[in-house]
């Protein structure tokens, strides 16, 4: 399945595979979004699968909130490798 990202206001549904041959979009998509609002969430409850190059697009985006002092909210029961990358980074 291709990625589907659908939102409004500032709340965004990211459905099917974030890989390496789609991160682009979902960067584009997010480019310079914290210039226009101050929190995002994005629901990846029906992301079916993520590559490192997917982990990577998100972990940006998640750095993008914190240097710009924004908040970012990820929720659903998306992808394993993501929560792994997250709780990793957190204990280090």
């Amino acid at each position: 399945m291709e990625l589907k990202i659908s939102g409004y206001n500032n709340f965004y549904k990211v459905k099917g595979h974030l890989n390496k041959k789609n991160a682009y979009t979902f960067k584009a998509e997010f480019k310079n979004i914290f210039n226009k609002v101050d929190a995002v969430t994005i629901s990846i409850q029906d992301v079916e699968s993520m590559d490192k190059y997917g982990v990577a697009a998100i972990s940006q985006l998640h750095f993008d909130a914190l240097k710009q002092n924004k908040k970012l909210s990820i929720i659903g029961y998306g992808c394993k490798d993501l929560y792994e990358h997250f709780s990793s980074n957190s204990a280090a």
